[in-house]
């Protein structure tokens, strides 16, 4: 699974690790995430992240 980045601050969402402090358990695919989910650093929506290229 790809892990996508915050382009506000840089926050890395691993899909393996999730969210838990959220509730997006561990395995899911941020494609998966309620589309009301925010950045747990900088609090902005799931539209600002971009595919990881690492």
């Amino acid at each position: 699974m790809k892990k996508y980045v915050c382009s506000v601050c840089g926050y890395v969402y691993d899909p393996e690790i999730g969210d838990p402090d959220s509730g997006v358990a561990p395995g899911t695919a941020f494609e998966n995430i309620p589309d009301d989910w925010a950045c747990p650093e900088c609090g902005v929506g799931k539209d600002s992240f971009e595919v990881s290229e690492e």
